[in-house]
């Protein structure tokens, strides 16, 4: 994933000729014979431009096909920015290779549109890994994933201390009330802008950072209990008040989207707090050192959330080498590849043994206390066909409401363009 903006989600939409080239050129969803009758099976990734991920891919499947004779993994990376309608030109031409990789929301979108089949790997490799680093849809598995990201507070313990503001523990969080708090004690201290909250990003960053904290306080983005309407969950009053308080946090100055994309203010200085994810932490704790704190994030009122599930691995519909592409993917979910990708990456390692032979997120090391988070706060995002409409409605309507719209209104209004989605597409199989 690109750290702070994350994947826009699928948008169903015709793509270029040149991806549509590329899928040509690309994807062997049947299988073709390579040299000696061993049969190659063709691998599609987002990662192109990221190096340090490529390199784990390349061991991996250097390793893998030097471990057998049946089957040769051959890998293509397309630039992020490209992937998704690659993936989509490719499904219409029925051109998708064997394997390929996707962002956690839209593995529900991908399953249910027949681009992906059930994933139908050991079951011991699912069951080790994290919950959100697992893709169902409708109960049934079709993705794995060996990593996922995690959202906290940051801050400097002196500046807290010298404020006389408590320091938050997984036990014991910030309840909204001390949040709001320490933020307006921290502006009075000389911090003009106390919190960078990252609205200067977009996309996918939006229900990625914010949905949780309207879950915190008890809306969600959708009823989970039907996944048929957004009546209630994203209008309801408890959505209204977590957006009171949103609201009002930037007309007060207490955050704003003005700052520049990445951590680069609170390493500075500029800022007291900044609610980011474990990709920016090597950075700052290279600027604060030991003076940095990773803070879990407040509890709006029934428990601190966090978002879950990142890049994940799948086998397209149409695969004719399935067996082969779950060899090699049974092969890949190996600890020594999950704590290079969480190493290279700044990533959380999906298993607790990649976790102990990580440098960085095992028992004492500096970011473990973001696999504590991710343990304890992650919530995936509603797990529906529909969330690629719902992630650009919810990103619309909190920067209205960013910039002082009527709260109730835009709140129902992103309700009614869902509730519209949801119905046309005949309930998405709910």
């Amino acid at each position: 994933m690109s750290r702070r903006s994350l994947t826009r989600m699928l948008a169903m939409t015709a793509a270029s000729a040149t991806l549509l080239a590329a899928c040509g050129q690309a994807g062997q969803s049947d299988g073709g014979s390579g040299d000696g009758g061993t049969t190659d099976i063709s691998m599609w990734t987002h990662s192109a431009g990221n190096p340090a991920e490529l390199e784990v891919y390349e061991q991996i499947i250097e390793d893998f096909n030097a471990s057998q004779d049946d089957y040769r993994v051959v890998m293509e990376s397309f630039p992020q920015g490209a992937y998704n309608d690659a993936v989509v030109a490719g499904a219409a031409a029925g051109d998708l290779p064997c394997l390929l990789d996707m962002d956690g929301p839209i593995v529900p979108n991908w399953a249910w549109a027949g681009y992906i089949q059930p994933l139908g790997i050991d079951q011991g490799i699912i069951d080790s890994l994290l919950p959100t680093a697992v893709g169902r849809w409708q109960d049934e598995v079709y993705s794995a994933g060996y990593w996922d990201a995690a959202l906290s507070i940051f801050a400097r313990e002196s500046v807290l201390n010298d404020n006389g503001i408590r320091i938050p523990s997984t036990d014991e969080p910030w309840t909204l009330e001390e949040f709001d708090a320490a933020l307006v004690t921290l502006q009075e201290a000389g911090y003009d802008t106390p919190l960078d909250i990252g609205a200067e990003d977009a996309g996918e960053w939006w229900p990625y950072a914010y949905s949780p904290m309207l879950q915190s306080a008890g809306g969600d983005l959708i009823d989970r209990d039907s996944f048929l309407t957004a009546d209630g969950a994203l209008n309801g009053p408890e959505a209204v008040a977590f957006f009171e308080w949103f609201q009002s946090a930037f007309e007060r100055g207490l955050t704003s989207d003005a700052g520049t994309i990445g951590n680069e203010e609170f390493n500075r200085d500029e800022v007291a707090l900044s609610y980011t994810g474990v990709w920016n932490a090597l950075g700052s704790l290279d600027a604060v050192g030991d003076d940095l704190l990773i803070l879990p994030p407040p509890d709006f009122g029934t428990g601190p959330k966090i978002g879950g599930a990142s890049w994940q691995w799948g086998i397209s519909a149409d695969c004719d080498a399935a067996d082969g592409a779950r060899a090699y993917l049974e092969f890949s979910f190996q600890d020594e590849y999950i704590a290079a990708f969480a190493d290279k990456q700044v990533v959380i390692p999906a298993t607790a043994g990649g976790e102990e032979l990580s440098e960085m997120f095992g028992e004492g090391d500096p970011l473990q206390p973001f696999v504590e988070l991710s343990q304890l706060y992650a919530l995936e995002r509603p797990p529906t066909p529909a969330y690629a409409v719902i992630s650009s409605v919810f990103e619309r309507a909190a920067k209205d409401i960013m910039n002082g719209a009527d709260i109730q209104s835009t709140l129902d209004q992103a309700v009614q363009q869902i509730d519209a989605n949801i119905e046309s597409n005949d309930g998405y199989g709910f």
